[in-house]
């Protein structure tokens, strides 16, 4: 069972990257925000606001032609009032000038009096004032005029002719808010039906995606020229407010039209991807007949040329004019379908995502990070598949890209936290493992697992294979609960032996062992390591037989047999059940040599290639020996406990010349040391007449 302490770090993991999508969505960066906005524009890419079945929209476009016809800007206000006789004859509804004037009219007769001969200026006394000839036209001719918000303060309002209606406990609305205004002159306001803000409030790329429907200024609730073109063509002397509790905007309602707004107050635009079928070059309206369209119809007068600098960023990509922008949301409210984010799309979203965030953690941390990946691909697409049906099937604008940008984070979180609880699993099973098998075993079909399948090569590799005496005697003699305590601990230090110089334990044989080494992976020193492997073991099992004894334990003696040979070594067994292992001659004979130091007496004995390959190793020679069911002999060795054994080598060169004094030799040997088991069979089988180092085992 995992630790509750790790299962909470690996919840607070997972959770972590839940709480960054968190924070991420309610904080709203600057890059973020820019994300969103330009996945709203590629589905106004994808789907334009389609042309409506009828549109009163029409604009008279002051474009470069017509500044070189007419002349450059500003023109005098006697055209403009011809211009607005113009559309008054050809049927106009409401005239909309996006355009400021500030000023009087520089070229009007009364501006010039001061300024030439008094005879000239009595000539010019009886011309009527353009200013007035353009207020005039105002009012016969239902018309908005153009204002701007400034962010200095000033003294002048546009002419209020319209009511505000709000709930009686709503405090004052959150419209974009400015200090001041700069108005028509008070002669052509008061003429005009209506004055509006032409005022936007790009986001921070420069897009125009929203136009207010109001602004505040001071106190004072002013509508928006698009608001007020709409008024005064529907002929409504209010507009209706509707917010919520914490003042934040809903809906502002003018006459039967009701335009949901963003809770500042601003209204969506879903753009045409072509409005020039309905632009009217200026030109043509003093130099032609009017155009049949303009009769009933909502004429917004603005410029295009790019020197008077009215151009906008578009959503759908490049520019345009920002009277079309204001005949966009114009046409779209009284003619086209509502694009709306309601106040209720963010937290919608963020539970969404909540809700998303959980069932992605909780799949990625059961189940794992591929299922974690193909959840998490699912959701967003699910999500990203949501927000665009609800976009162009019901005109709604939800944001899939935070959501989207949360659940990759939670996702990593998670994936990071399910990543670190697998690898600790894969570092305590093969930890594990390593208690069964070999660890480098363990590392090596970790690093390459494609050898993880039946079959072997040829190797040249080195055996230690050990063995207990007497066990069968102290099975009888312990209880099977200190036999196992005993054993475990005897062979847990053969076992940590082996694995400090490397081997691995080919398998366990009650309580006798077999090493191999240079498998699986390749020594050039395996016979050394074999070599000193044995030594090692030979040294532990001595003190831990000593310990045994002196606990009153009857243990017993440890035979070790090392041995170096060509084998096959790899996966032995069946499709269910591997078994890594050595198969060939040298592991017969390794064992074999192990059996064979009872008859000897030794604890320890190695072969002649093992003594090769250890030259500074003092050894002392066996014998040739010719083991039972063999062709060949195999010369064997001891190796000593420090120097080299001389007396030994003596009487063994006088036993393998057959000089007759090897007998003496090995009798003055056993008398200077009885418990010199090697020197004891050499003396036996002198005994017995035996002559010369070949020795024949009759006995496995």
């Amino acid at each position: 069972m995992t630790p509750p302490g790790r299962v909470a770090l690996r919840l607070l993991l997972a959770c972590s990257g839940l709480l960054a999508a968190c924070a991420l969505y309610l904080t709203e960066p600057m890059l973020l925000q820019t994300l969103r906005n330009s996945l709203f524009d590629q589905y106004q890419r994808w789907q334009p606001r389609p042309e409506p079945a009828q549109t009163k929209v029409l604009v008279v476009d002051i474009d470069e032609d017509s500044l070189t016809r007419i002349g450059q800007w500003p023109w005098p206000r006697d055209l403009l009032a011809q211009l607005t006789d113009r559309l008054r004859e050809a049927g106009a509804a409401v005239v909309v000038f996006d355009v400021l004037f500030a000023e009087p009219d520089r070229n009007s007769p009364t501006q010039l009096l001061g300024q030439l001969a008094p005879e000239l200026a009595a000539q010019l006394q009886p011309l009527p004032d353009h200013d007035q000839l353009f207020a005039n036209a105002l009012e016969g001719q239902p018309s908005v005029l153009g204002f701007a918000a400034t962010r200095e303060p000033s003294q002048n309002t546009p002419v209020s002719r319209f009511a505000v209606q709000l709930r009686a406990d709503t405090q004052t609305p959150e419209f974009p808010a400015y200090a001041g205004t700069s108005t028509a002159l008070p002669l052509l306001d008061s003429a005009a039906a209506g004055s509006g803000a032409m005022t936007f409030q790009p986001d921070g790329d420069g897009v125009v995606r929203r136009v207010p429907l109001m602004i505040r200024v001071g106190d004072h609730l002013l509508p928006s020229l698009t608001a007020e073109a709409i008024r005064v063509y529907l002929k409504q002397p209010l507009y209706r407010i509707d917010t919520n509790a914490r003042s934040a905007v809903e809906q502002l309602h003018i006459g039967r039209i009701s335009l949901p707004t963003n809770r500042h107050g601003e209204f969506w635009v879903h753009y045409r991807s072509d409005m020039s079928a309905q632009s009217l070059p200026a030109w043509q309206l003093f130099e032609e007949r009017p155009d049949a369209r303009l009769q009933d119809a909502i004429v917004l007068v603005g410029s295009s040329a790019q020197g008077l600098q009215d151009l906008r960023f578009s959503p759908l990509g490049g520019m345009m004019p920002g009277v079309e922008v204001h005949a966009q949301a114009v046409e779209q409210a009284l003619f086209g379908t509502p694009l709306q984010r309601p106040y209720w799309a963010s937290p919608l979203e963020a539970l969404t995502l909540l809700l998303a965030a959980l069932l992605l953690c909780g799949v990625t941390l059961s189940t794992g990070a591929l299922t974690g990946a193909l959840v998490s691909g699912g959701l967003l697409l699910a999500l990203n598949l949501i927000a665009w049906w609800a976009f162009s099937r019901h005109g709604l604008l939800f944001d899939a890209i935070s959501p989207s940008i949360g659940l990759a984070i939670t996702y990593l979180g998670a994936s990071v936290a399910r990543h670190r609880a697998s690898e600790r699993q894969q570092r305590w099973v093969r930890a594990a493992f390593s208690r069964y098998i070999s660890p480098n075993l363990v590392e090596h079909l970790v690093r390459n697992p494609a050898q993880l399948r039946l079959g072997g090569e040829r190797r040249h590799c080195s055996f230690v294979f050990t063995d207990l005496t007497d066990s069968t005697a102290l099975m009888e003699a312990q209880s099977p609960e200190q036999l196992v305590s005993m054993f475990n601990q005897y062979l847990e230090g053969i076992i940590q032996i082996a694995f400090r110089h490397e081997g691995t334990l080919e398998r366990i044989m009650g309580d006798g062992l077999a090493i191999l080494f240079s498998a699986p992976l390749i020594q050039s020193d395996h016979q050394n390591r074999a070599l000193a492997c044995a030594l090692e073991i030979r040294q532990f099992t001595r003190q831990h037989a000593n310990t045994q004894r002196a606990a009153g334990v009857a243990f017993g003696r440890t035979r070790i047999g090392v041995h170096s040979g060509e084998v096959v070594v790899g996966n032995f067994g069946g499709s269910t059940l591997f078994d890594y292992r050595a198969l060939g001659d040298a592991v017969n004979v390794a064992a074999r040599l192990e059996g064979l130091n009872r008859y000897l007496g030794t604890e320890l004995c190695v072969s002649e290639t093992i003594r090769e390959a250890n030259p500074h190793t003092p050894m002392r020679p066996v014998g040739n020996v010719l083991l039972k069911g063999k062709e060949r002999a195999i010369r064997l060795y001891e190796p000593c406990e420090t120097e080299a054994d001389d007396s030994y080598e003596a009487a063994y060169t006088l036993m393998t010349d057959g000089d007759e004094g090897a007998l003496a030799s090995f009798e003055q040997l056993h008398a200077q040391r009885p418990g010199d088991e090697l020197v004891r069979f050499q003396l036996t089988r002198l005994r017995s007449g035996q002559r010369g180092e070949h020795i024949v085992m009759t006995d496995k």
